[in-house]
């Protein structure tokens, strides 16, 4: 059944081009997912990804696929694909690419970034560039400077608060998972 994405003052035609543009993304996702799928598993692990030479470099390759894989399988089934790809379209709105953001900090999933999460990330991304005790002090001025309650970590409002973009009115205090 096609779904009509109809809003006030559009038209069935724009509505079906709509349609057509979303359907033609899937399509091309579909064929980027058949490509990166090495096994033809119907499924996506580490090493599928790995394969792309772009993401080889990635320190946060693993943390990224982390947030993809919504089922803890260790796998990425297409709809998880299509789900975790959509947050990087010019289509995906702010709320998304913030909750997105966030979740690369919250690792243990707990709706909060920690110290010791953010330090984790942190490292990850810089290496052996910046001695421990210089990140681990980067780290807690920005814990200091962005937990607004004073309860040592950030929650999803204060990670908005702090990049400057306040979390919809209607947003819960944890990111969703999508």
């Amino acid at each position: 059944m096609t779904r009509c994405w109809l809003r006030p003052g559009r038209t069935d035609m724009e509505s079906g081009q709509k349609n057509a543009e979303e359907g033609g993304e899937i399509r091309r996702l579909g064929k980027r997912f058949r490509k990166l799928d090495l096994d033809g598993s119907g499924s996506l692990r580490v090493d599928d990804f790995m394969s792309l030479p772009e993401l080889q470099q990635n320190p946060l390759v693993r943390r990224i696929i982390d947030i993809f894989d919504t089922d803890g399988n260790g796998e990425i089934d297409f709809i998880e694909f299509i789900r975790g790809v959509s947050q990087f379209s010019i289509r995906g709105n702010q709320q998304q690419k913030l909750n997105f953001a966030f979740r690369v900090y919250d690792v243990d999933k707990d709706g909060f970034i920690s110290n010791g999460e953010l330090f984790q990330v942190l490292k990850a991304m810089v290496g052996s560039n910046l001695q421990d005790a210089a990140l681990q002090q980067a780290v807690d001025k920005t814990i200091l400077s962005a937990d607004r309650d004073g309860d040592g970590r950030i929650s999803f409002h204060e990670f908005c608060t702090v990049s400057g973009s306040a979390p919809e009115p209607a947003a819960s205090a944890e990111p969703t998972v999508l």
